[in-house]
């Protein structure tokens, strides 16, 4: 074969392996999307059965346990009594919206009412259906999450982010929402259930505190701001994660020089749905007015040689260990929608403070 015809072959080579990769995958989604309407199906089954027997007397636990050795015998494995019971749970917590079936017996019903009845129906919303995007160990994870405000929550953020199940298990245990909901009104925390994180403006990416558990530094051990930056730069990764939507990483100890004097900035990251550099100063000890006054001057100096027309002006974080709300809220003063300051954590919330941030948040007890 000539170059030319070479070149052709490889390339219709290429063409067909991305063929049989989107086949492939498209095929292990609907196996999913099967399979976990399938689980939604069976717990159906179980809440009717119960609901019906609760007339004729109760069966609770006997009737998983008996259910859970009938369809092991007969179906072998996935059928334990957790996992008829997370199936139950399921349907409950996830609800669809009625059949088509049901809807035509509906509408038919509807010709015999007033226009004032057909008005008032038409006039509610039906819940929007239910159509699995996940996996079966995702909706396990969110079956965990008893709040349906956080559970909505984590589901959007989860397909939107295509989260793993180690990313979604670790934002619900270093309460992801409840972070986020803490300086938003109701409306904005329904919005954010609903659609998941909206970004509309920079403190709409800030969290107070940021969790950062998977850096493995103990707070009773000394280490400097050098390594604090080292271990983030070596999880990096986990770190985006952290951040949360539309952030990428730029560089580290970033140099400027103005009059031949040297300036590093820690980090510096670019959130493409705000279109801005988000510049970050790490503080091992607590926040000083002269932080402020430094972050200050590199916003300044980003804004004048390294923004485009086309960006927004940059933002700026300080990470430190120890904050002052009332300190941070005179110091800041007018700037509080270019420089922010957060806390950060190095262990996730104990569950005392999971259940702490609960009552605040939703006045659960």
């Amino acid at each position: 074969m000539s170059n030319t015809i070479e070149t052709k072959y490889r390339g219709l080579i290429d063409r067909i392996g991305e063929i049989l990769i989107r086949a492939r995958s498209d095929v292990v989604r609907q196996i999913n999307r099967i399979q976990v309407l399938a689980y939604w199906e069976i717990g159906r089954e179980i809440v009717e059965f119960e609901q019906e027997g609760k007339r004729r007397g109760k069966y609770g636990e006997q009737l998983i346990q008996r259910l859970s050795r009938d369809m092991t015998d007969k179906f072998a494995r996935g059928f334990s009594s957790t996992n008829l019971k997370m199936m139950r749970l399921f349907y409950h917590s996830f609800p669809i919206r009625q059949t088509l079936s049901d809807e035509s017996k509906n509408s038919k019903a509807l010709i015999r009412k007033s226009d004032r009845e057909k008005t008032q129906v038409k006039s509610q919303t039906l819940p929007a259906k239910f159509e699995p995007i996940l996996s079966w160990s995702h909706y396990c994870e969110l079956l965990k999450v008893e709040e349906s405000l956080a559970r909505s929550f984590y589901e959007k953020e989860s397909v939107q982010n295509n989260w793993s199940v180690r990313e979604l298990k670790r934002n619900i245990s270093s309460m992801l929402f409840e972070r986020l909901a803490r300086s938003r009104d109701i409306k904005a925390v329904m919005r954010m259930a609903q659609k998941g994180q909206v970004i509309e403006k920079p403190e709409d990416v800030i969290k107070d505190p940021y969790i950062l558990e998977f850096l493995n530094l103990k707070e009773e051990t000394a280490y400097t701001e050098s390594q604090f930056e080292q271990a983030i730069i070596e999880k990096l990764q986990y770190f985006l994660l952290e951040m949360g939507r539309g952030f990428s990483f730029v560089a580290r100890q970033r140099r400027i020089t103005i009059a031949n004097r040297h300036y590093y900035i820690d980090l510096v990251f670019y959130n493409r749905i705000l279109k801005c550099f988000v510049l970050i100063d790490l503080k091992i000890g607590e926040l000083d007015h002269s932080d402020i006054g430094q972050m200050n001057f590199y916003l300044n100096y980003f804004k004048e040689n390294e923004k485009s027309d086309e960006e927004n002006d940059p933002i700026g974080l300080i990470l430190c260990a120890k904050k002052d709300d009332v300190f941070a809220k005179y110091v800041l003063g007018g700037i509080t929608n270019q420089i922010f300051t957060s806390k950060y954590k190095l262990a996730l919330p104990s569950e005392q403070e999971l259940k702490l941030k609960l009552r605040l948040v939703y006045g659960i007890r």
